[in-house]
C-alpha cells in the first residue's frame, strides 16, 4: 500500500491550531480576572461592609498586594518556563488563579479577599509569557508574529467579556464564572504539546532559567531594560488616563461626569483593532520596530489632545479613549520582541517577566504623577509623567535590535 505524502499545513491552519488556541483563550481569561476586580473593586467591598474612605484605602491596598503577587509570580513563572517547560507554567498558572478566582467569590472579610488577591496574582502572571513564549516557538517565523497577535487580542476581549459579565451579573457570580473558564481550559489544554526548540534545549543539558546568565552580562541586560521601557507608555496610558477618566473629565469642565467602566470598554474596545493592526503591519513591512514607533507617536498625539485640548462633551471624550486604547495596542509586539530578543534557555524568564514588570512600573508612574500633581496640577501631572514615558520607550526603541525575521533557534551562553 502506497503512503500518500502529508500535506504542510497552510499558514492559516498553523495559527490556528490547539496550542495557539489554548494559549489565547488562557490569556483571555488572565485578564478577565485581572480587570474584574478592579470593576468588582466597589460593590464587593461594600457588600463586606466598608463605606467611605475605606471603599479607596483597602481597594489601594488590595490592588497593591494583587500587584505584588504579579511580580513575585512573573519571576517564578518565568524561571519555571524554563527550567520545567512552558507547560509547566500553562497548567500551573491557570489552576492557581482558577482556584483563587473561585475563592474571591466566597470572601467574607478583607484579610481573606488581601490573600486571595496576592494568590490570584501569582497565578496571573505565568499565563502571557508561557504563551507567547510557546507560540513563537511553535510557528515559523513568517507566521508568528500573526500568532502573537491573535493571544493578545483574545486577552483584551478577556477585558470586556469581565466588564460585560460584571453588567449581569453580582461580584461574587463574576467570580466564580472567571474561575469556571480556567478549570473549562484546563481540561482543553491537556492536549497540547511542548515546544520542540524547549525540547531540544533541555535533551543538550543547557543552563536554563537562570537569573545570573540574564542579569550577569551587560548587553543581555540593556536588551532586557530595553524590552520593558518600550511597553511603559501602554500602562501610563491604562494606569493613569483611562483608571482617572472620572477625574480627569471633571479637571476639563465636560458636561456629564465620566463613568470609568465605559472608559475601560471603550478603550479596550479599542485596543482590540489595535493589536491587530499592528500584528498584521509587522507582518507586512517585515518589522517591528517600525511599526511600534508608529504606534506610539500617534499615541503621544492622543495624550497630547486628551489634555491639552477642550472636548466639550462626554461622548467626544469616550472616542478618545478608545484611540488611546488603539495606540496602546502595540501591546502585541511589545511581548513578542521580548520573546524573540533571548534564546530558548532564557526566553520564557523574559517574556514572563517583561510584561508583569510593564504592569509593575505603574506604580512608580502614579507615584510620579502624584508627585507632579501636586506641583502643576492634574492634567499638567499627567502631561509630563506622560511625556517621561514615551521618551523612554523612543530611546529604548532607537537601540533596539529587529526581530522579525530573527531564527530562535538557539540558546544563550
Amino acid at each position: 500500500m502506497i503512503e500518500t505524502p502529508t500535506q504542510p499545513k497552510s499558514a492559516l491552519a498553523q495559527i490556528l491550531s490547539i496550542p495557539v488556541i489554548v494559549a489565547a483563550l488562557g490569556y483571555m481569561v488572565d485578564m478577565y480576572d485581572l480587570f474584574l476586580f478592579s470593576i468588582v473593586r466597589v460593590p464587593s467591598l461594600v457588600s463586606l461592609g466598608l463605606v467611605g474612605d475605606q471603599l479607596l484605602d483597602d481597594g489601594i491596598m488590595l490592588l497593591n498586594i494583587q500587584m505584588a503577587g504579579i511580580l513575585i509570580g512573573g519571576v517564578f513563572w518565568g524561571v519555571m518556563g524554563d527550567k520545567k517547560g512552558r507547560l509547566s507554567v500553562l497548567f500551573g498558572s491557570i489552576i492557581i488563579y482558577s482556584l483563587a478566582n473561585i475563592g474571591n467569590g466566597m470572601v467574607t472579610t478583607v484579610e481573606q479577599y488581601a490573600v486571595l488577591r496576592f494568590i490570584a496574582g501569582v497565578g496571573l502572571a505565568g499565563e502571557l509569557g508561557a504563551g507567547i513564549t510557546l507560540v513563537t516557538e511553535i510557528l515559523p517565523k513568517e507566521i508568528r508574529g500573526y500568532g502573537t497577535t491573535l493571544v493578545a487580542t483574545m486577552g483584551v476581549f478577556g477585558a470586556i467579556l469581565a466588564f460585560v459579565i460584571a453588567d449581569t451579573f453580582d461580584w461574587r457570580m463574576s467570580y466564580y464564572i472567571g474561575g469556571g473558564l480556567g478549570l473549562v481550559l484546563l481540561v482543553m489544554r491537556v492536549g497540547v504539546f511542548e515546544s520542540g526548540m524547549y525540547t531540544k534545549a533541555k535533551s543538550e543539558n543547557v543552563v536554563r532559567g537562570s537569573m545570573m546568565m540574564l542579569f550577569g552580562n551587560r548587553a543581555r541586560v540593556l536588551k532586557y531594560l530595553q524590552s520593558i521601557l518600550i511597553g511603559l507608555p501602554i500602562w501610563f496610558v491604562v494606569g493613569v488616563l483611562i483608571t482617572f477618566s472620572p477625574e480627569f473629565g471633571i479637571a476639563l469642565g465636560l458636561s456629564e461626569p465620566v463613568v470609568a467602566g465605559k472608559a475601560v470598554l471603550f478603550a479596550f474596545s479599542g485596543q482590540v483593532s489595535g493589536n491587530i493592526l499592528s500584528g498584521y503591519l509587522s507582518q507586512y513591512f517585515k518589522s517591528r520596530r517600525k511599526i511600534i514607533f508608529t504606534f506610539i507617536l500617534m499615541m503621544t498625539s492622543l495624550i497630547l489632545v486628551y489634555i491639552l485640548v477642550p472636548l466639550g462633551s462626554t461622548a467626544m471624550f469616550y472616542i478618545l479613549c478608545g484611540g488611546l486604547g488603539f495606540c496602546s495596542g502595540y501591546w502585541t509586539l511589545f511581548i513578542t520582541v521580548a520573546a524573540e530578543l533571548f534564546g530558548t534557555n532564557l526566553r520564557a524568564t523574559v517574556a514572563t517577566t517583561v510584561p508583569n514588570f510593564v504592569r509593575g512600573a505603574i506604580i512608580p508612574i502614579i507615584a510620579l504623577f502624584t508627585f507632579f500633581r501636586g506641583m502643576v496640577g492634574l492634567l499638567y501631572g499627567a502631561l509630563i509623567v506622560g511625556m517621561i514615558t514615551v521618551v523612554l520607550a523612543l530611546l529604548a526603541l532607537k537601540y533596539l535590535e529587529e526581530t522579525y525575521s530573527k531564527d530562535l533557534d538557539y540558546s544563550e551562553e
